[in-house]
């Protein structure tokens, strides 16, 4: 991804100017938030396990590069393809021209009811960053090291995380999902995106490769009474997820109210004590503007119509695109509070 203005390097996405949305949601009633919590509890213990335990066993993110990511794809199956839901699993394999040449890239698409009217788009990237060589004396490891081989970047939070929370989040909700994907209207489906990362520098044409195949083909697939994109209620991003104090903001109108819901969530959540993060700690989503636009894999879907929740910190990780960017500087408890944030806020837009 790359960021906007604040370290401005490019004009801010149309459509992205944060707005007034609806008034903030009533806060969740305190029996439901801890009745959910010990459902998810019982649902997933860990909730989001030791972290890059989930990259590394699975070659998530290590030593992968952009268009090559068999290991990845064989885990993100196996782990979907062992639950009780029963997803409808796809790979969506295309051939893009890059600066290295011709690649062929491949998006994983998990939609759980693929009949079903509406959908509820929960989306990552899971290719990593190809840096150029680095030697000890120039790699950028910030204060508190992380352990990578010569010219390896790891990409913890730049998209392990994130991909991490998706499997866990279908994990945890296994069972309810399973038992009400027959008569919903509104799905989950959960969209794992090949070539983010530029090969060099960011333009239109060298990133976001996958999203953009992935838009323009379901904005051409019938669904219903319309496409495969409009049929998206929501998409939700996940991006740069995992060190600490994130600052998380509110950046499109039309998806403002939803940003809401996971604001009094967290509050909700941090009154009954559900959340590891100390009671005066930052919250993690803030209202305030955001200091810049980013530009990511929803932009192809944010041109398209598609009211987009873009779930990124600003400022962006101090690791980001450096050899530190690894487990040693993650901060877990900060990413199982988003896990459960983001758990009660599926579980309620789909009513389970």
């Amino acid at each position: 991804m790359r960021k906007g203005s604040g370290g401005s390097r490019r004009a801010r996405v149309p459509g992205s100017v944060p707005g007034s949305g609806p008034g903030p949601p009533p806060p969740l009633p305190g029996g439901a938030a801890a009745l959910l919590w010990a459902r998810s509890r019982r649902r997933c213990p860990r909730l989001v396990p030791p972290l890059l335990a989930l990259a590394a066993a699975a070659a998530v993110l290590y030593g992968v590069w952009p268009g090559e990511q068999r290991h990845s794809q064989r885990h993100i199956l196996r782990s979907l393809g062992a639950l009780g839901a029963s997803w409808h699993l796809e790979l969506d394999p295309f051939v893009a021209a890059t600066p290295r040449g011709p690649l062929t890239f491949t998006n994983v698409v998990a939609t759980l009811a693929p009949a079903a009217p509406r959908r509820l788009a929960l989306a990552c990237h899971y290719d990593t960053k190809v840096l150029p060589e680095m030697s000890p004396e120039v790699a950028q490891v910030p204060p508190g090291g992380g352990h990578t081989r010569h010219g390896e970047f790891v990409g913890a939070t730049d998209s392990a995380v994130p991909c991490a929370l998706l499997l866990e989040l279908a994990a945890a909700l296994d069972g309810p999902l399973r038992q009400s994907k027959d008569k919903a209207r509104v799905t989950l489906q959960l969209l794992f995106l090949d070539g983010e990362e530029a090969f060099g520098a960011w333009s239109a044409a060298d990133s976001l490769y996958g999203a953009r195949h992935l838009a323009r083909r379901m904005a051409g697939t019938a669904h219903g009474d319309g496409t495969q994109l409009s049929a998206i209620s929501l998409l939700v991003l996940l991006d740069l997820l995992g060190a600490p104090s994130p600052a998380i903001h509110s950046h499109f109108p039309q998806s403002h109210h939803w940003f809401l819901r996971l604001v009094a969530i967290e509050r909700r959540l941090r009154e009954l004590g559900l959340l590891e993060l100390p009671p005066l700690a930052q919250p993690l989503f803030r209202l305030e503007p955001p200091p810049g636009a980013v530009e990511d894999d929803h932009v192809p879907f944010l041109r398209r119509g598609v009211p987009v929740l873009h779930v990124i910190p600003l400022p962006f990780p101090r690791v980001w695109h450096t050899a530190g960017d690894t487990e040693d500087n993650l901060h877990p408890p900060t990413v199982r509070d988003l896990a459960r944030v983001l758990l009660v806020f599926v579980d309620e837009f789909l009513s389970l």
